[in-house]
């Protein structure tokens, strides 16, 4: 087990990746502001809705009596390429919103339990460099003590002597 502890006088710095991370926030967040994004995400959160699949269901079923009428060929036609797919599509888009809703959830908790640990890391590099200093100075007065008590030492043996 390779307990590094770090040099008193050293900074600590924070590992590069956390800078990348911000820089890639930043990019994503620029590229997500174009006419075309903005568009794109307004078209799949009026479609990617219920009340959109209810309103596929009801236009699909306008032709139905056609696709009846048709014989088994027309139906099974207006059923795969009609009602399935209109009304699927705005089914599949809403079950991917939720799903994605708790993937945010989870990587949101993700996020905030590595800032978590970055933050506990870094308070413990502070107190491990703040033991190291305390650790210096109580040498230090243990020495100081040492040389007291070999002068006070020195002190008796004279005294004793005459």
């Amino acid at each position: 087990m390779d307990l590094h502890v770090p040099h008193p006088h050293m900074p600590h710095i924070p590992h590069p990746h956390l800078e990348r991370r911000k820089e890639a926030y930043l990019k994503a967040k620029q590229e997500a502001a174009d006419f075309n994004s903005k568009l794109a995400v307004m078209i799949t959160n009026i479609v990617g809705t219920m009340w959109c699949a209810y309103a596929f269901a009801v236009l699909a079923l306008v032709s139905l009596p056609a696709a009846v009428r048709g014989g088994t060929a027309p139906f099974i036609a207006w059923f795969a390429q009609t009602f399935l797919q209109l009304v699927l599509l705005s089914i599949i888009m809403v079950g991917q919103k939720v799903a994605a809703a708790k993937s945010d959830r989870q990587l949101e908790q993700t996020y905030l339990d590595a800032e978590a640990l970055l933050q506990v890391s870094d308070d413990m590099h502070k107190l491990v460099k703040q033991n190291v200093q305390l650790t210096g100075q109580v040498s230090e007065l243990l020495a100081q003590n040492m040389e007291l008590t070999q002068q006070i030492n020195k002190l008796i043996c004279k005294t004793e002597k005459k």
